[in-house]
């Protein structure tokens, strides 16, 4: 009887293929994956991945700050799959980075409007 119940785990646990049950009851989102894109144009080859555990999709935008500091010009943009991503800004001397995690459809991150 302990023989049946080992080999029932070891069929069970070699057909999840390393898989959580979470992971594998969850519809994959595909995401686009460009290092430079700029008005619907992906200047290094658009690609796709797909999320996995912790992962949504990403665009960090990126803006040029005037001389003084006041107004920023959109520049381009990074599309990609984030482990643990945060929507946040971050601002330095010469640029400002916006950071926009979605997960909730597929392609969610391409930017609209930029």
């Amino acid at each position: 009887m302990f023989v049946l119940f080992l080999l029932c785990i070891v069929f069970l646990v070699c057909t999840s293929k390393g898989k959580s049950w979470r992971q594998r009851k969850e519809p994959s989102t595909m995401c686009y994956k460009c290092k430079k894109y700029h008005l619907g144009i992906c200047y290094e080859g658009m690609r796709s991945c797909t999320l996995k555990y912790h992962q949504t999709c990403a665009v960090e935008n990126i803006y040029l700050l005037t001389r003084k500091g006041r107004l920023s010009m959109y520049f381009y943009s990074k599309l990609s799959c984030m482990t643990n991503c945060e929507d946040i800004n971050f601002l330095s001397f010469e640029k400002r980075t916006e950071l926009i995690c979605c997960k909730h459809k597929n392609d969610c991150n391409l930017p609209e409007g930029v």
